[in-house]
């Protein structure tokens, strides 16, 4: 209901006074207007007010009781000063008192409008009834004007007019019902006004004994004003007395600090005066230092310039090296082509295949080779295991001496007898057996390879005997007489795995026969393949080792592996597994893609997680149709990778005199560090470098031999292993060989050495710089006690400042060689690079030097002018020094080859005793150095090396100089010539890289200079610095201007001045719609917050002239047409933002509005996995709570055990006896019984984390994993870029709103958005974290409250302020809000009450600071509700005898929750409806149209007097989800085709349910033909009752034929005539009487003149059954010549015979017209 907007004059005015005198606690502010106001204004503006004034007298009552019941209670012990509560209680009143002025001002209002109302109605009565009856009169007029002209008939104006009259009286008739209920809603409004204003006069004296108290607690503040005014005067009198004092203290202060500023002055400038004599001091000392920084900044400077010189000395030298090697290989294989060439000619002109002859060549060269490597292996691994073993009889021996006093006599002689035994076998074991010579084994493979029919089955022989030898050898050695490295427990290990490998290389066997086709096994031989043989592998793998380098424990590493079919046909690919070492580690995910063609791919993923820190190695087992193959795996740990870049320092020639260095690179390409030492030692000589040899081939031996025996061993026991045992045996050898057993002093292994050198006879080195002491001398205390260097026979070459440190991994170190000759000669220095890690092997350094005495040389020999540019003049200075005492004649030369591109100034000159001469070189090369100069320049690596001469005068010897330079180009290069920017609209940009390559060794500077104000280029304003061999991307930004063509040129110049095009074109594009914001950036949003912008999409397109204005189109093409465009936005699914429209029409020269909305969200997965996370938590928390407590009744139960112990011990033994020994029973009893106490927690705990999938949204834990989310949730951006598609046209007139469809993408427009989201600092903590409140169903006028509780979770407090809810709504705010601090809560309370019943929605936004939340409230009013199974309408009964009867029935269903009372009414039976006869209704052929026919009103009654139709039951009450069956029978008592009736079923609310129009015929014969167009106005109804006498008369006499008119209309389409269709429906009705006949015939005559106008009827006669109809089709088609608008009329008898005869006369009249005309009057 409306409430006022104000209060009375005087009551607002007292009110306003009141609270603006003595303003209340609860005040309020709006932030927006500044108005203020109370908690009354509040509730006086509160639309959830008491609805019942008794309700609110209820209240005062017990308000008013309580208060004197506190008062009496109080009135003793009260002063004059009224308490809290007599306030509390006065405020109280005031509101209650100011509610029922509300309800009272509120029930006024409601009586004023009812009696509005009612004032309204009763004139629109008067207004009705005039218009009655100016109808009235006008009928009379009209029936009297009928009778003047002689019209028997009633006129169409008068049906007009009866039928206005009674619309007039029926809108009378609402009228009237209205106005009855508006007076007796007026009543019960003015008796509810009066029952207020009854409890208003109760509470009078109420209301004069609160506005006493008013101005009482008014004058009570005015004396407590006073008195705080008399307080606050008191309080600043006495700080004006402070103030004074505190003014005359500082004064006092101030003086003093005067008086010691001006005596600190003074003595500052005494010590400055004293300071400035140091400082002078300071700064030349100062400068002395820097001086001598500089001096030794220089130096560096110029050790640098000399070591750089070296190291390109040193890499021309090595470049001249692998010239050299290169030209070798070349000419090597060009010896090895021209070979085979000649070969393959001569065996061609023998006769024989010589592609087969080749091959047999290289296989027969390739297995030679493979059997020297198996024997030079075979041996290294026989000295290997000989050596260890040599290495275990020394041990024992030692042993055996240590222990010898120790064993009686006999036992030390079995034991000398065993060891010199052992000696003799192991020596036998050494002797190979005798092997055919290489001659005759070479005669023996030709003949082999001789018969390629059995060249394959020869060759496995071969390698089968070969193994067979092998294993005979290591069975030698599998069984030594002393236990060293063998043990039966390792034996019995080791037959395990063999036994595994074998179930699994059987299980693999089966897999892969499972992965062949059927009827197709593997094929062990030849593979071929549609006509091609097949060889390899069927599968490569991408990349071909799975590597997983410098690896850490307890980490997961992934790597993607790609499996390509290489076989010519369609192969299959199955995973049989991974080595047996790499089971723990290694995981394979890999699905079985079925057949793979040739040329296609699958992917694997390998997961490795290492457990150990070692080494691992094997390889992924596959099997195909083409046959099993597999992927090794390699897996490393981190190590250390040690080399320099240089192992052999050549210094040259130098003059004694001179110091030269050269710096070494120490470079660790391993993920592990280490501690080096450099150490200087003199050359070894040739026996100690053999020793050297010997030794460390004797470690390879050794470890060979325990290699061999443990693969000897396993191969013992299974000989038919897999390739993954082979692998892990592999891996152990290896394992064991690399472990240190060499433990004796330097002094032992000297003294073995002779005697390995005379067991292994003529054996090879494998490496003879590293000696035995070293490669036991490995670690940190060795490592020490190597730095003292030996004594340097050669001073010349020492070590620079850098000696010992630590290299990290993948770092570098530099390490200075100095050379400074004293003496002519050459000197030799080797150095040590020794590390702390045992693994590292020390490095060896060769240094080798020349010192020379010549009266005249060059200072620098070696000229280096670093990298030079083609066509680039290049200058440098050559020093000549001389040490003779005369002056000397200097000639330079340049070879003839360089003439043109190098030249020396002067030529020729002098250059005086001991002093140095200066010449100049130029050096200038061309295009053309190549060609001139082939002997000294390289054109693949651009390195130019010339020798120069200076011919000295009276020396036969030139003093020779080189000079060195790299040549290289000054090109940069684009990776393309043309780019093409495509089509860019004039509101984006459209960017695209290219790439620019430095093709030269030196860096260039580059810039694009001249560039168009349409393109930009980036980074740097495309200005920047290319390194030697880099490319750099660079982006080129194309903005279009205007619509158009665009080709131009970018310059790129270098710094060099060089000039680089690039040819770009592009074209523009005007889309003919823009937006008014291409960007849009939101502000920081919170969680459950939204933020708006508001953009425009402008249709600006209203002129063709694009000499005005720009016009849209799209480069050169036509100007797009005028006309609206549709717009289409396709934002991201399941995204935060939402566009509102999405799509749209925008007419030329408008805008549309668009709403663009950020709602940052958290996402659902997340949520899931957050409250997971969480009950593994607490799961983890309640198992550590458990175990605490199971820990501390552990302690208890021990305590108390401990405790009962020393209770039992005794107290004091007897007088000369001694205690009994009961102390160590007690401990030993408390120890047993703490035992059996069980103080560690189970750990077994049956909780398993459940799947993130099986969290419902609603539940406790998504709830609590979602507030989780929002506690912590992180600050995000998220940008957007939602394309705008754009129609070329309106959309096709078929289908209006269909969405636009873009022909052409380049009028695409782009929206960008800019999303920060953030952490709400407003939160819901209760129902489950909704915002959504739910009341379900509700009553209409109930009322429901439901409870909200918000919580800050901000570091801030909060002010908390709602939004307005409808104050004519069902939702109220029931509470205020209040300021929220920090992780406070509130309960906000939210009443539902419905006034109607429907479904209610309604937002209330509660806004803080930075947030506004949005609470959703929506509930449903429930109303009593009734369905219908018949939906309304018409019900037909159709044709039936008259005096017989049918019956339908339809369901009414009650689907609400109450019970539902209703009726069932006839139209005929309702007061005030009469039954309208022929005369009263309008006849068929002239209502207005179809709609009136449709509803008609009641037709034709029974004679009888009773109802046509009968409806049971026609009232009841129906329970809740019960239905109830109503019955309608149909019962006529005579002929009639119109008999009808209106069904209405209401409820008691007056609501209707269903309305149904009854109808129904009746017959008095069987046969009824139906169709046609209707004659004359049905009046049956108003025929007199018929007699009986007149009913003989009917039958005697004949009856005239019943006429019938079909209208039928042709119509001209596209020049032809469509023919036009009627249909007529011969029935035949069946009845339970006894008929004569019980089926119609019915026939046709006079057709052949229907066929000569064009009528055709089908079929012309025929019989119909009881309870059938059958159609009779009635088609005319235009006769040649017939004129459109011409009526064609036609007359055919039909003639139905069944229990009687009836002849019907049918009318045809038929017209042809345009398809133009109204389509509604076609058939």
């Amino acid at each position: 209901m409306d409430v006022p907007a104000r209060d009375s004059p005087s009551e607002e005015v007292s009110i306003s006074s009141f609270h603006s005198e003595y303003p209340p606690d609860d005040t309020w502010k709006d932030e927006e207007t500044g108005d203020e106001g109370t908690r009354a204004e509040t509730f006086r503006e509160d639309p959830a007010q008491p609805t019942d004034a008794a309700e609110l007298s209820l209240e005062l009552d017990a308000t008013n009781c309580a208060d004197n019941d506190d008062d009496l209670g109080e009135d003793g012990g009260r002063s004059g000063k009224k308490s809290y509560a007599e306030t509390a209680r006065m405020f109280k009143l005031r509101r209650n008192l100011d509610q029922l002025d509300c309800f009272h001002r509120q029930k006024e209002h409601n009586v004023l409008k009812a009696r509005e109302e009612l004032k309204v109605c009763r004139l629109h009565i008067s207004e009705l009834e005039r218009q009655r009856a100016r109808v009235e009169e006008e009928i009379e007029q009209q029936k009297e004007d009928d009778n003047s002209a002689h019209l028997f008939s009633c006129s169409a104006a008068v049906f007009r007019l009866r039928a206005q009259h009674k619309r007039l009286c029926q809108e009378l008739q609402q009228e009237e019902e209205l106005e009855s209920h508006v007076a007796t809603t007026l009543r019960e409004h003015e008796l509810e006004m009066c029952q207020v204003e009854v409890e208003m006069g109760r509470f009078s004296l109420l209301r004069v004994e609160v506005q006493e108290e008013e101005q009482a607690y008014q004058a009570l503040q005015a004396q407590r004003g006073e008195a705080r005014l008399q307080k606050e005067y008191t309080s600043t009198q006495s700080l004006q007395l402070r103030t004074q004092c505190l003014k005359a203290r500082q004064a006092a202060t101030q003086k003093e600090e005067e008086t010691d500023y001006q005596r600190t002055t003074e003595l500052a400038q005494a010590s400055r005066q004293k300071a400035t004599l140091y400082l002078k001091e300071t700064i030349n000392r100062m400068h002395r230092e820097e001086a001598e920084n500089e001096q030794q900044s220089r130096e560096l400077r110029q050790k640098r310039m000399q070591a750089v010189l070296s190291l390109k000395a040193n890499i021309a030298c090595t470049q001249e090296s692998l010239r050299a090697q290169q030209t070798r290989a070349r000419a090597q294989a060009w010896r090895q082509e021209e070979e085979e060439r000649q070969l393959r000619e001569s065996l061609q002109t023998q006769g024989i295949n010589s592609t087969k002859y080749m091959y047999q060549q290289k296989k027969l060269q390739e297995f030679h080779r493979k059997k020297e490597e198996f024997q030079e292996k075979q041996k290294s691994k026989r000295v290997e295991i000989v050596s260890k073993l040599l290495l275990e009889e020394e041990l024992l021996e030692r042993r055996k001496r240590h222990h010898a006093l120790l064993l009686p006599p006999t036992q030390r002689l079995e034991r000398l007898a065993g060891q010199e035994k052992s000696p003799e076998k192991l020596l036998q074991s050494l002797d190979p057996q005798p092997a055919k010579t290489k001659e005759e084994e070479r005669k023996r493979q030709d003949t082999v390879f001789s018969d390629s029919s059995s060249s394959s089955e020869l060759s496995d022989q071969e390698e089968s005997r070969d193994l067979e030898e092998e294993q005979g050898l290591t069975d030698s050695l599998a069984q030594p007489e002393f236990t060293g490295l063998w043990d039966q427990t390792r034996q019995v290990h080791q037959s395990t795995p063999n036994e595994d490998a074998k179930s699994l290389q059987s299980r693999a066997e089966r897999r892969d026969m499972s992965l062949l086709p059927v009827g197709k096994p593997p094929v062990a031989g030849k593979r071929v393949i549609q006509g091609k043989e097949f060889k390899g592998s069927p599968f490569i793998s991408k990349p071909e080792i799975i590597l997983f380098k410098d690896f850490d424990v307890g980490q997961v590493y992934k790597k993607k592996v790609t499996l390509t079919n290489v076989s010519y046909t369609t192969n299959y690919c199955k995973l049989l597994g991974v080595t047996m070492d790499l089971m723990d580690f290694i995981s394979i995910s890999f699905e079985p893609p079925g057949p793979i063609s040739a040329g296609m791919a699958c992917d694997m993923q390998v997961i490795f997680q290492p457990m150990m820190n070692k080494d691992l190695k094997g390889e992924v087992q596959f099997v195909s149709a083409a046959g099993p193959f597999s992927v090794p795996i390699r897996c490393t740990i981190k190590k250390c990778d040690l080399s320099v870049d240089i192992d052999l320092i050549v210094f040259g020639t130098h003059v004694v005199g001179q110091t030269i260095s050269r710096a070494i690179t120490l470079t660790n390409k391993g993920a592990l560090g280490t501690c080096f030492t450099l150490v200087s030692s003199p050359c070894p000589s040739l026996a100690q470098s053999q020793l050297q040899a010997q030794a460390h081939a004797l470690s390879e031996a050794s470890s060979a031999s325990t290699e061999e025996r443990s693969t000897s061993i396993a191969a013992a026991s299974d000989s038919q292993e897999s390739p993954a045992s082979r692998d892990s045996g592999e891996l152990k050898s290896e394992r064991k060989s690399q472990e240190p057993l060499l433990v004796s002093d330097s002094k032992q292994s000297g003294a073995q050495t002779p005697a390995v050198s005379e067991t292994l006879g003529g054996v090879e080195a494998a490496s003879g710089r590293r000696s035995l002491a070293s490669e036991q001398q490995v670690g940190g205390p060795a490592l020490k006690a190597s730095t003292e260097e030996p004594s340097d026979s050669s001073s010349d070459i020492t070590i620079g400042e850098v000696r010992e440190g630590e290299v990290g991994p993948f770092e570098s170190v530099k390490l200075e060689i100095v050379f400074t000759p004293t003496v002519p000669g050459e000197s030799k220095l080797d150095f040590h690079i020794k590390f702390s890690d045992p693994t590292c092997e020390p490095i060896s350094i060769g240094v080798r030097g020349t010192a020379v005495c010549v009266p005249v040389w060059v200072a620098q020999p070696s000229i280096v002018l670093k990298i030079c540019m083609f066509d680039r003049l290049y200058q440098d200075s050559i020093v000549v020094q001389s040490r003779a005492s005369t002056a000397l004649r200097l000639t330079f030369k340049v070879c003839p080859e360089l003439r043109n591109h190098m030249e020396i100034l002067p030529k020729t000159g002098y250059i005086q005793a001991r002093s140095s001469f200066n010449a100049k070189l130029k050096f200038l090369p061309r295009r053309s150095l190549f060609e001139d100069a082939k002997t000294f320049f390289d054109s693949e690596t651009g390195v130019l090396e010339v020798p120069l001469t200076v011919q000295v005068a009276d020396q036969v010897r030139p003093v020779p100089f080189t000079v060195h330079a790299v040549i290289t180009s000054s090109d940069l290069c684009f990776d393309r010539t043309e780019v093409d920017f495509g089509h860019c609209s004039i509101y984006e940009s459209v960017k695209t890289s290219v790439h620019l390559t430095n093709l030269t060794l030196l860096p260039q500077d580059f810039g694009f200079l001249s560039i168009p104000q349409f393109v930009q280029v980036q980074p740097n304003d495309g200005f920047g610095t290319l390194l030697p061999m880099e490319t750099l991307e660079v982006d080129l930004i194309f903005s279009a201007k205007k619509a158009g063509e665009y080709s131009f040129q970018l310059n790129c110049k270098s710094g060099i001045n060089r000039d680089f095009p690039l040819s770009c074109r592009a074209v523009g594009v005007h889309p003919p719609l823009e937006l008014s914001h291409s960007l849009v950036q939101f502000g920081a949003t919170a969680v459950g917050d939204c933020s708006t912008a508001v953009l425009h999409v402008v249709n600006a397109h209203t002129s063709l002239n694009e000499f005005t204005h720009p016009v849209p189109r799209i480069g050169r093409d036509p100007v797009a047409p005028l006309g609206p465009r549709l717009f289409a936005f396709t934002p991201p699914e399941n995204s935060e933002i939402s566009l509102t429209p999405r799509t749209g029409k925008v007419l030329p020269g408008q805008r549309c509005l668009v709403q663009v909305t950020f709602r940052p969200r958290l996402c659902d997965q997340a949520i899931r996995e957050e409250a997971v996370r969480l009950l593994c938590r607490s799961e983890e928390l309640r198992l550590h709570e458990l175990e605490r407590v199971s820990k501390a009744e552990g302690n208890r139960k021990g305590g108390e055990q401990e405790g009962l112990c020393r209770r039992e011990a005794p107290t004091a033994p007897q007088k000369g006896k001694k205690p009994p020994p009961a102390r160590p029973q007690a401990k030993q009893t408390l120890k047993e019984k703490i035992s059996k106490v069980s103080i560690s927690p189970k750990t077994d705990s049956p909780f398993r984390a459940p799947n993130p999938a099986d969290i419902q949204s609603g539940s406790e834990e998504y709830a609590v994993g979602r507030a989780s989310l929002l506690h912590s949730f992180p600050e995000h951006y998220s940008r957007y870029v939602i394309p705008c598609f754009v129609s070329d046209g309106e959309p096709p007139q078929s289908d209006p709103q269909a969405q636009p469809s873009c022909s052409s993408p380049l009028n695409t427009l782009y929206l960008e958005l800019h999303c920060p989201a953030i952490r709400p600092p407003l939160v819901v903590t209760s129902s489950n974290g909704q915002t959504t409140i739910n009341y379900h169903q509700v009553a209409v006028g109930q009322k429901v409250v439901k409870k909200l509780t918000v919580q800050n979770i901000s570091q801030e407090a909060l002010e908390l302020r709602s939004s307005v809810l409808d104050l004519s709504g069902p939702f109220s705010l029931l509470n205020a809000l209040r300021r929220l601090g920090p992780g406070a809560t509130h309960t906000l309370l939210l009443a539902f009450t419905p006034a109607l019943g429907k479904r209610y929605r309604e937002t209330v936004e509660i806004h803080s600071p930075n947030m506004t939340m949005e609470i959703t409230l929506c509930g449903v009013g429930v109303d009593p509700l009734l369905t219908s199974s018949h939906q309304g309408g018409l019900m037909d009964f159709g044709f039936m005898l008259e005096k017989e009867r049918a019956s339908q029935v339809f369901k009414l269903q009650n689907t609400s929750s109450l019970a539902v009372r209703f009726s069932v009414l006839l139209h005929s039976l309702s007061l005030g409806c009469k039954a309208l006869s022929g005369a009263d209704a309008f006849p068929a052929l002239l209502s207005p149209g179809p709609e009136e026919q449709t509803h008609s009103t009641v037709g034709t009654q029974n004679y009888s007097g009773q109802s046509v139709f009968n409806v049971t039951p026609i009232e009841g009450t129906i329970a809740p989800g019960k239905s109830q069956d109503i019955t309608v029978t149909f019962l006529p008592d005579h002929e009639s085709l119109h008999y009808s009736d209106i069904l209405k079923v209401e409820l008691m609310n007056k609501s209707t349910v269903c309305v149904m129009v009854l109808k129904g015929a009746a017959r008095s014969h069987i046969m009824y033909l139906c169709g046609g167009d209707p004659l004359a106005v049905p009046t049956d109804a108003v025929h007199p009752l018929p007699a009986s006498g007149d009913s003989e008369h009917t039958v005697d006499c004949e009856k005239p034929p019943l006429p019938v008119l079909l209208t039928l209309r042709g119509v001209y389409r596209e020049g032809a005539m469509s023919p036009a269709v009627r249909e007529l429906e011969v029935g035949c009705i069946c009845s339970t009487q006894p008929m004569a006949k019980k089926n119609v015939e019915f026939s046709w005559e006079g057709l052949q003149a229907l066929q000569q106008r064009g009528f055709t009827v089908e079929p012309t006669r025929g019989t119909v059954d009881a309870g059938h109809r059958r159609t009779i089709t009635v088609t005319w088609t235009p006769p040649c010549g017939l004129k459109p608008n011409e009526v064609v009329q036609m007359c055919a008898p039909l003639t139905l015979r069944g229990d009687e005869t009836e002849v019907y006369s049918v009318t045809m009249l038929a017209l042809a017209s345009r398809a133009s005309q109204d389509p509604s009057h076609t058939n």
